[in-house]
């Protein structure tokens, strides 16, 4: 029994399934996507169909699902439909048009129906699971000790568009979950690719790259309040940006192995 997550395919069909391949999940195990399916890549809706159609996979909603659904909404809107397109939405929508109209209207419902976070506890550690990550936790609401209630609650109470969002303000300062013994939950999210973490983090607490030049999975946020001890971790691996920077990181909760498929030219 195993639970692995990943985040951020953006329509590298190919590589998801090669990810899937790679750690092979059976009924005992659990797989968490965190949101940013779609946009950027060759072929999202494929990356949809495949996310919905696995028995073991819990899927977030990202930005970007965000950003398609918003103009699903509203056809009209030039402006929304720039931004999206801005931000990779062209293959996304040229997908769906391509789709046969029922089976459009049922992949879409899906992703509206999707969460922003999950609660997962193993072997009595706690995970926080979204797609952006959370506003840190005000000083009157931390806890030296958490429970799955807890950390259930807090989840809810924060603002969507930060699970969709946020940045700077989660990766320059402590989640408030752990304390200065370096025990409590950690946040798992994507949204920001490793590559650009020095772009958005005033330190970042190891290398971003792997020896061929790929980006790698960062554990963020080891300071003297957590105990030094990293309170998040960024998976987002940089798939958004295909070859040959880009990969799909799939990181396993039980132990912190950490799995990688690089994104091939052409895919």
């Amino acid at each position: 029994m195993a639970t692995y997550v990943l985040s951020d395919i953006h329509g590298h069909r190919a590589a998801f399934e090669k990810a899937l391949a790679l750690i092979e999940p059976d009924e005992n195990d659990s797989i968490y996507l965190l949101g940013d399916m779609v946009d950027r890549g060759p072929d999202p809706v494929g990356v949809m169909r495949l996310a919905h159609n696995n028995p073991y996979m819990t899927v977030l909603k990202g930005n970007h699902e965000a950003m398609m659904l918003d103009c699903l909404d509203n056809p009209e809107d030039t402006l929304q439909w720039g931004t999206w397109v801005l931000n990779g939405g062209e293959t996304t929508a040229q997908g769906l048009m391509d789709m046969v109209p029922d089976a459009m209207d049922h992949l879409v419902k899906w992703v509206r129906g999707l969460p922003l976070y999950e609660v997962v506890e193993i072997d009595g550690k706690l995970f926080l699971l979204t797609h952006a990550g959370i506003k840190p936790v005000a000083p009157e609401r931390q806890k030296d000790r958490w429970t799955a209630f807890d950390l259930e609650d807090l989840a809810k109470s924060q603002d969507p568009e930060d699970l969709l969002w946020i940045r700077e303000e989660f990766w320059n300062h402590p989640t408030g979950l752990k304390n200065d013994q370096g025990e409590g939950p950690l946040v798992v999210s994507g949204h920001t690719p490793t590559s650009y973490l020095p772009h958005f983090a005033e330190q970042v607490d190891a290398r971003c790259y792997d020896e061929n030049g790929h980006a790698i999975m960062v554990e963020m946020g080891a300071t003297p309040e957590t105990g030094h001890v990293a309170d998040k971790i960024d998976i987002d691996c940089a798939a958004a940006g295909g070859y040959p920077a880009g990969q799909i990181g799939v990181l396993r909760l039980d132990d912190g192995f950490k799995f990688y498929v690089p994104i091939e030219e052409g895919e």
